[in-house]
């Protein structure tokens, strides 16, 4: 507000004057103001002024409501609508704020802001008040105690605020400047430059920032930048007010005239859509304020000084029929403001009068205002009635005095003992994950009861038995403690605790004491982990997988292959499937099946596991038959060929998996349709009406495996003879029977489980009938009996009582295919003659016996979302291969959860808890199954992969190239030195949390893929040259390039833009599967996480890892910089990370390494340079001095034989 154009006369009114404790009436105080307020000795009272009840307000017309008055003779500022709270903030030229409670306009607060400057702006947040005074922000709580209070500079004088979020604050005034302040920490952000000095209004839209000036004209800026868009040169004299709504701007203010300002009847109105002025309104006051109060026009309210006020729409003409007269105690209205609703106007005066205006009895300030609340009254002096009846009563409300004799209640300690609460016991959970520091246990919190709270026994008998240790029946209802315990300990879900080491010190052999590897569960869509322990554990699957090898970049079975081959590498270390996962989640098939979880889903468990995996499993089956079909591929990807896996057009994944079927359709006209097929594997198909039939019928496995196999069903089908949709039945018959039985449970809801559990219920009556008298009630097995739990002599054992509980499923079934393409099954036991013949007869009769190999189960625990586990029969080629002993000719079950491996009982593969642990899938395999295969693996990967290749990236030149492929007579002899070093780009950030204690805990680890892989000649006339240098296509995003650390820039890793000698992971790979196989030693730094993000298993016999090399123990590892600078003088890894750079510096460290330590010779004189490394490594900081000239082995003359060759 401009108060260039105002009376003289307010001149006189200087703040000093103004106290608000002066009891002198002011000179310009208006007599009739003070008819109905007494004045006494003490001081002037300050109640609201009465209004009269024959005030009558007319719906929809303004009129006056109520007038009160804020301060006695000092003029009104700022008046603002509270957008909050239904109240009216007043401040005074005197620096006093009041705030008035309601259309009564009762007084709710009042206090001083500032001493002696005039409060100019006032602005409503939700936790209080900011007021706006000359070189002062103050923000206060409605009840006046101080937020904050933030003084500007002195020279500064601020007339406007403009509050842009809820945390940012815009602060304008007479200098060139305006001010951003962030509410938050109470610091000024930003400091805008305004051209055109003196802002003294500023308003905000969804496009513009409006700044008017005192010079009379009005910019529109920017919000992001606040650069100026726009301009209008309003007025000539200077800007009084100005209101924008929708896309009109209107402006009023004074222009030049020869005597002086004079104040213009005409309002300029601007086009926001053009940017022009259009015709200007002439109304018939004189304009000091306007408001755009729209309703159901976008009318204008004009409001004169004089008190004069009048409504005209922008576009139109001002009738002087619109116009009403505000009654202004003082000669002067000095502010105006209009309510958030549209329903109240308030008006204050020089003589510290406010008069609010409404259109309607009842007005509500805000559409949606929340609760006031107000100060309690006292309850000293009126004390509410007591109810003694009432058992809630707080008797606090009594006020009692202070006392220093014995009260009633306190009983003499003859007819009192203290009796203490027991504390519950601590619950199993934060025992189990408590971490101890010294004294002090820190464990998560498992969010089983609200916070803060501890049950207590109240009732005499809860103490004689621990409420904590007992386990409902019922799943339905069960507290998250009993179910705890009702999953056993290894099937619960395994995570891997990270450290700030990352993975260098977890325990992995605490979960697997068996030379046999986990796969790691931190991969996304790692739900597969046990279907690929169950298909790893197949010996034909294994073997024909590793044989297989072609050019697709992502085939599931070449990555498979990769994977076993890890496995069968591992001495009981846990391996990840990362690269076979990354090429699953590029599969279209499996994302249109949903196989696909995001990270969410998986971590909280929403997916349903079960159906997940039994989709999975019949998707990877026929995914491996497809890609076994392709049986021409170039030569330098033949390996396996000749192998007597291919024998014919179809996949072997067929001969193993595939049964072939005839499908019936037969018509109600009586025609019949046979059509042939096959199919992968089978899923069960349970009796109809089971779950109702209460009485127990026995139904064997084997009978609803054949229903399953032999499925007969009622459908609609199309009938060629009737050439329609028909009923028809149709029935599947049986041509050939598979090698390997794979069985998809489809136990999805509690119909299909309380099929299992009833029968499991009538099998084990079944059993103690046939077993009775020659059960032993406890028998257990030790650790040496585990030979005896798996051969034949074993299963002639007595089993246990507890054995036979929750067994329904048998280890053995028979079958047998009859003459008339019908299907008989049996279950079969050991103990038991073959019912069709000898088993030396198989052939000829067609009976066959297959035995359980793998169970996949679903483990239900609400705590950790569920998980999945196998029980998986390992044969005894695996246990020869691992050398668990010498002489290993027995068969073992074991549980495979993650990277959790442990034997198990034979009878712990089929008993089914169905309150927490759900089949899912069952593989059973032909008796002497491996006979019929060729079970020998030939390495595919042949010396070709070396040779030199074309690259994927468009813009690669040779001047760009990098490396020198390796000549047929340099291709690597066992033992040969390669260096190695490998760049990595982020796909997914770390996931953590802050601890109580204050350390950080890595929930989930960063998800890396590797950017770049380079390999340099470690021996030879080009020692120093690398032979790989290849950049990694991928097609994943990438979330961080880390270029700092590993030199890779936005657009390498892109086929069409990339300069780089850019190769796909699978081809890079196979390049080092070769190195790895042909018997190389890897030197390098820091080589066991390249090896992890690779994926890839390596001898250890085979690493060389200078990071080992020079430390000692109990000691930090030391980075490559530095050793480079201490040992070799060399300053890498200057701006960014190169890994030929590298990949040459550690090579030459381990002939340092071999020159120090006289080939190892002398560990005594080696172990004195590693103390004095790691005196000068303290001494420093472990920080390299800055380099005056940049060194590099790039540079080193090494490097200039790449040229010449």
């Amino acid at each position: 507000m401009n108060f260039e154009g105002l009376d003289p006369g307010l001149a006189e009114y200087a703040p000093a004057m103004h106290s608000a404790l002066d009891p002198v009436l002011d000179a310009h105080l208006n007599p009739s103001l003070l008819q109905n307020v007494e004045l006494d000795p003490e001081g002037v009272a300050l109640e609201a002024l009465p209004v009269q009840e024959s005030v009558h307000i007319m719906e929809g017309v303004y009129s006056e409501l109520h007038s009160v008055v804020a301060e006695v003779g000092v003029p009104v500022s700022v008046s603002h609508f509270d957008l909050h709270e239904e109240m009216l903030w007043v401040g005074s030229h005197g620096g006093h704020a009041t705030s008035f409670f309601g259309p009564t306009l009762e007084r709710y607060s009042s206090f001083q802001v500032n001493g002696s400057d005039d409060i100019r702006q006032i602005q409503s947040l939700e936790n209080g008040i900011l007021f706006l005074t000359k070189n002062n922000l103050k923000y206060m709580a409605r009840g006046g105690l101080i937020i904050f209070d933030y003084l500007l500079d002195e020279s500064e004088d601020m007339h406007s605020l403009l509050l842009t979020d809820s945390s940012t604050l815009l602060i304008g005034g007479l200098q060139n400047h305006i001010l951003e302040i962030d509410l938050n920490t109470v610091q000024e952000t930003q400091k805008y430059t305004v051209e055109t000095p003196g802002v003294t209004i500023m308003r905000q839209t969804n496009r513009f920032f409006f700044c008017g000036h005192t010079s009379g004209k009005v910019s529109l800026r920017d919000l992001r930048t606040f650069k100026v868009e726009h301009e209008f040169d309003a007025f000539s004299g200077s800007l009084s007010d100005f209101d924008v709504h929708g896309n009109l701007l209107a402006t009023c203010g004074f222009s030049s005239r020869l005597t002086g300002l004079a104040c213009d009847r005409f309002l300029k109105v601007y086009d926001l859509r053009m940017m022009r002025a259009i015709t200007p309104l002439q109304v018939h006051v004189d304009p000091a304020f306007l408001r755009f109060i729209p309703t159901y026009t976008s009318r204008l309210a004009i409001i004169s000084q004089s008190g004069q006020c009048q409504f005209c729409e922008p576009t139109g003409l001002a009738n002087p029929a619109d116009i009403f007269h505000v009654n202004p105690v003082g000669p002067l209205l000095m502010t105006f403001d209009v309510s958030a609703s549209k329903q109240a106007l308030a008006f204050g005066d020089s003589e510290g009068c406010v008069h609010l205006w409404t259109d309607s009895p009842e007005p509500s300030f805000n559409p949606y205002s929340r609760e006031t609340e107000f100060a309690l009254p006292c309850l000293v002096d009126s004390l509410p009635p007591l109810d003694w009846s009432q058992d809630l009563l707080p008797l606090s409300l009594i006020p009692v005095p202070l006392t220093t004799d014995t009260l009633l209640s306190d009983w003499p300690a003859a007819n009192s003992a203290p009796a203490p609460r027991r504390a519950p016991p601590v619950d199993a959970e934060i025992l189990r994950t408590m971490k101890k520091v010294g004294f002090i246990g820190y464990a998560p919190n498992p969010r089983t009861r609200l916070r803060n709270q501890i049950p207590y026994r109240l009732k005499e008998s809860d103490s004689e038995f621990d409420s904590f240790s007992q386990v409902t029946e019922s799943p339905i209802g069960r507290e998250e403690e009993p179910h705890l315990h009702m999953v056993s300990k290894k099937y619960r879900k395994v995570t891997i605790k990270y450290s700030k080491l990352g993975l260098e010190d977890f325990d992995f052999k605490h979960y697997n004491k068996t030379l046999f590897a986990g796969l790691e569960p931190h991969i996304p869509n790692a739900y597969c982990n046990c279907m690929i322990q169950v298909l790893y554990f197949l010996e034909p699957v294994r073997c024909l997988i590793q044989n297989h090898l072609c050019q697709k970049e992502f085939c599931l079975a070449c990555e498979l292959g990769f994977l076993f081959h890890m496995l069968d590498l591992s001495r009981g270390d846990p391996c990840q499937g990362s690269n076979f996962l990354r090429a699953f989640r590029t599969i279209p098939e499996a994302s249109a099946l949903g196989l696909i979880l995001a990270d969410s889903d998986e971590a909280s468990g929403k997916g349903n596991l079960a159906r997940l995996i039994q989709r999975w499993n019949r998707f990877i089956l026929t995914q491996l038959h497809q890609d076994l079909q392709e049986l021409e591929v170039p030569q330098a990807y033949r390996g396996a060929g000749g192998s007597s896996f291919c024998s014919s057009g179809d996949s072997v994944i067929g001969q193993l998996f595939s049964c072939e079927m005839e499908n019936c359709s037969l018509c109600r006209c009586g025609s019949e349709t046979v059509r042939a097929s096959s199919t992968l594997l089978f899923t069960l198909s349970y009796p109809e009406g089971s779950n109702s039939d209460k009485t127990g019928k026995n139904c064997d496995f084997a009978q609803v495996l054949k229903r399953s196999i032999c499925l007969e069903q009622n459908t609609q089908a199309w009938c060629d003879n009737c050439e329609k949709y028909q009923p028809t039945i149709q029935t599947r018959n049986i041509r050939h029977l598979p090698d390997i039985l794979v069985i998809n449970c489809e136990v999805n809801s509690l119909k299909e489980a309380d099929f299992w559990r009833m029968q499991a219920e009538v099998a084990f009556k079944m059993a103690i009938k046939k077993h009775s008298g020659e059960i032993s009630k406890n028998k257990e097995f030790a650790l040496a009996d585990w030979k005896e739990l798996g051969s034949p002599e074993g299963m002639l054992m007595c089993p246990s009582i507890e054995e036979l509980k929750n067994v329904w499923l048998p280890f053995s079934i028979q079958m047998k295919m009859t003459k008339n393409k019908g299907l008989d099954v049996c279950n079969w036991t050991d103990g038991d003659e073959m019912q069709w013949g000898p088993a030396r007869a198989e052939e000829e009769h067609g009976v066959y016996v297959y035995d359980l190999m793998a169970t996949v189960v679903h483990i239900l625990d609400s705590r950790t979302g569920g998980s999945l586990v196998a029980h998986i029969k390992v044969g005894e080629t695996y246990h020869q291969r691992k050398e668990v002993s010498e002489g290993v000719t027995h068969q073992q079950w074991y549980l495979f959860n993650d990277f959790l491996i442990e034997p198990i009982d034979k009878h712990e593969a089929v008993q089914f808890d169905m309150n927490w642990k759900v089949p899912a899938i069952l593989y059973y395999i032909k008796r002497n199954l491996n006979s019929k295969y060729n079970l020998n693996i030939k390495n595919p990967i042949e010396a070709s992969v070396l040779l030199a290749e074309a690259s994927l990236a468009r813009k690669q030149r040779k001047t760009h190239t990098t490396f020198i492929p390796l000549m047929l007579n340099e291709m690597p002899q066992v033992g040969d030195l390669v260096g190695l070093d490998a760049e990595f780009v982020t796909l997914n950030e770390e996931e953590a949390e802050l601890r109580s204690d204050g350390t950080k805990s890595t929930i989930k680890p960063s998800q890396m893929s590797v950017a770049r892989i380079t390999c340099v000649r470690g021996q030879g006339p080009n020692e120093g040259i690398p032979f790989i240098d290849d950049y990694i296509s991928t097609q994943e995003q990438v979330v961080d390039y880390l270029t700092q650390y590993s030199g890779i820039k936005p657009g390498d890793l892109d086929a069409k833009i990339s300069s780089k000698h850019l190769t796909t992971l699978k081809s890079t790979y196979l390049k080092l599967r070769f190195l790895i196989d042909i018997g190389v030693k890897f030197v390098g730094h820091g080589l066991q996480k390249d090896f992890r993000v690779i994926n890839l298993m390596v001898p250890k016999d085979q690493v060389l890892d200078t990071v080992y090399l020079f430390h000692m123990p109990r000691k930090r590892m030391i980075s490559l910089r530095f050793l480079a600078w201490y040992f070799l003088d060399l300053k890498i890894q200057g701006e960014t990370h190169d890994s030929i750079e590298d990949a040459r510096t550690a090579l030459q460290l381990y002939r340092k390494y071999l020159e120090l330590s006289k080939n190892g010779t002398e560990p005594e004189s080696f172990h004195k340079v590693l103390k004095s490394l790691y005196e000068k490594g303290r001494k420093m900081d472990w920080k390299v001095p800055e380099p005056e000239g940049q060194t590099s082995p790039k540079n080193a003359a090494v490097f200039s034989s790449v040229l010449a060759l």
